[in-house]
C-alpha cells in the first residue's frame, strides 16, 4: 500500500530540484515581459461553477472537464482554460470601466485528455488579456508581446502563425452544407489534408469556383504573399475579405515592432476554442508537436457574463515551452548562489550569526549540523547535487573555511572577516 502511494495519476508529474527551479525561473522571466508592457496581475480560482466553462461559452467539451460537486449540490469544475475565468472576473470587478484593461496571470489548467494522447492533464499557463480595445493596434501589441516572451525564453527559431477565425467559416457558410460536413471539412483543411478535402468536396453539390477555393485553403500558409492568393478566392466586403484586410493592417503594425521575421499566415487555421471571433494565432518551434502559444480575439465572450466588450489575449503553455527548450539544448539560466554553513554543537552560535548576516543581505543560506561519521567531502558532494554554490565549514568559535564549489577556491578567516567581504 505504501509503495502505491508513491505513484501519481496518469497525465500529471512531479518537478523537483533543478527542473523545478528552471520552470519557476522561466515563468518569472516571462512574467516580467508582460509587466513591462503594463499588464497587471489577476488571480482567479482553480475551480469554478460549471457554467463558466459550459458549452455555450465555447471552451472544451464537457467530457474533458474534471467535474465534482460542492455541499449544496452545485456542479464545479477544475478550470480547463483561464480566459473564461478572467472574463468573468472582469465583468464583475471592472463593469464600469470604459477604457482598455490589461491583465496577466500564471496558473495551472486541467483537461481530462484521453490516455492514448500522451498529453499532460495538468499544465501551467502564463497569459495576458487586453480587454476593451477592438483596434488592430491591440492585436499587434499582443502578438508582439508573444514574440518578446519567446525571445526572452531563449528561443531563436520559432514562428507565430496568424489566421482569422471567420475566414474559413465564411466560405463554409457560402457552401451551404450540413454541420457534420462543415466540421469534417474544417478538420481536413486544418490538418492540411488536401486529398481528404478533395475527396469530400467531390461528393458535395457546391459551385466549382467555391470548391476550388476551399481546396486551395490547405495550401494558404506562409508569408504575407499568402494574403494576395486568398484575396482572389473571396468576394469583396464579406467576412473573409474584411478578415484579410485586418491581417494586412496587423502585419504593417507588426513591422513597426520589428517582428515580421517571426510572423507567418495560415488561413486554414482552426479556432481551437469556440469563443474566438477574429485574429487567431499559434506559436510553434522545434522539439514539440504542440503549439507553445495559443491566442486570439474573443469579442463576444465577456458578453456571456453581462458586459459586451471586445478582447484579445494569449497563453504560453509553459510545459510545452520547457520541452522545446530542452530538446533544442537551450538552457534556462538559474542563479546558483546558495551557501551551506556546516557547523557542530560547539560552533552553533557563530554559525547562526553568520547565517543571519547573509540572509539580511538577501542571500540564501542552508544551515547543516554535521553528523558524526560523515566527512566534509560527503557534504560537499551533497551541496553540489543541490546546486549550492559554496560551503562554509565552521572550524571553531568565530573561525571558518569558505570553499567555492564551482571554482574550488577556498579561504580561511574569522566570521567577522567573512562578513566584511560580503558587503
Amino acid at each position: 500500500m505504501k509503495r502505491q502511494l508513491l505513484h501519481i495519476p496518469e497525465g500529471v508529474r512531479d518537478r523537483y530540484k533543478e527542473e523545478c527551479e528552471k520552470k519557476l525561473t522561466l515563468q518569472n522571466n516571462l512574467h516580467n515581459v508582460l509587466k513591462r508592457y503594463g499588464y497587471r496581475d489577476i488571480e482567479t480560482p482553480t475551480f469554478e461553477y460549471f457554467d463558466v466553462f459550459g458549452k455555450e461559452i465555447g471552451t472544451i467539451p464537457s467530457k474533458d472537464l474534471y467535474k465534482f460537486f460542492d455541499r449544496e449540490g452545485n456542479t464545479l469544475v477544475l478550470r480547463p482554460d483561464i480566459t473564461p475565468s478572467v472574463a468573468r472576473a472582469f465583468a464583475k470587478y471592472f463593469a464600469e470601466e470604459d477604457l482598455a484593461v490589461r491583465l496577466c496571470y500564471v496558473g495551472n489548467t486541467f483537461i481530462n485528455n484521453s490516455s492514448y494522447q500522451g498529453r499532460l492533464k495538468e499544465t501551467t499557463q502564463l497569459g495576458a488579456e487586453l480587454i476593451g480595445d477592438d483596434r488592430v493596434d491591440a492585436d499587434a501589441e499582443i502578438v508582439a508581446m508573444v514574440v518578446d516572451t519567446l525571445l526572452k525564453a531563449g528561443l531563436k527559431e520559432f514562428q507565430i502563425s496568424v489566421g482569422y477565425a471567420g475566414f474559413l467559416q465564411s466560405l463554409l457558410e457560402e457552401a451551404n452544407i450540413s454541420e457534420e460536413e462543415k466540421e469534417e471539412l474544417q478538420m481536413l483543411i486544418a490538418n492540411k489534408n488536401y486529398f481528404g478535402a478533395e475527396e469530400l468536396l467531390s461528393a458535395l453539390n457546391i459551385k466549382e469556383e467555391l470548391k476550388e477555393g476551399l481546396l486551395t485553403l490547405p495550401q494558404l500558409f506562409g508569408t504575407i504573399e499568402v494574403l494576395d492568393c486568398a484575396e482572389r478566392l473571396v468576394k469583396k466586403n464579406n467576412t473573409a475579405y474584411l478578415g484579410l484586410c485586418r491581417l494586412r493592417r496587423l502585419y504593417e503594425v507588426l513591422c513597426s515592432y520589428g517582428c515580421e521575421e517571426y510572423i507567418s499566415f495560415d488561413l486554414g487555421m482552426m479556432n481551437g476554442y469556440g469563443y474566438y471571433t477574429g485574429v487567431i494565432f499559434r506559436g510553434y518551434t522545434f522539439g514539440t508537436g504542440e503549439a507553445i502559444v495559443k491566442g486570439g480575439r474573443y469579442d463576444h465572450l465577456i458578453q456571456h457574463f453581462g458586459k459586451d466588450v471586445p478582447s484579445i489575449g494569449f497563453v504560453v503553455v509553459i510545459d510545452q515551452l520547457l520541452t522545446a527548450l530542452s530538446r533544442q539544448k537551450l538552457e534556462v539560466e538559474v542563479e546558483h548562489s546558495s551557501t551551506m554553513i556546516l557547523y557542530q554543537d560547539s560552533t552553533r552560535s557563530s554559525a547562526i550569526q553568520l547565517a543571519r548576516y547573509y540572509r539580511n543581505l538577501g542571500k540564501n543560506v542552508e544551515m547543516t549540523l554535521k553528523k558524526d561519521g560523515k566527512s566534509i567531502e560527503e557534504y560537499e558532494e551533497m551541496a553540489k547535487r543541490n546546486q549550492i554554490r559554496r560551503i562554509v565549514v565552521m572550524t571553531e568559535e568565530q573561525k571558518a573555511v569558505m570553499k567555492d564549489l564551482m571554482s574550488g577556491m577556498q579561504k580561511t578567516g574569522t566570521v567577522k572577516a567573512l562578513m566584511e567581504e560580503e558587503k
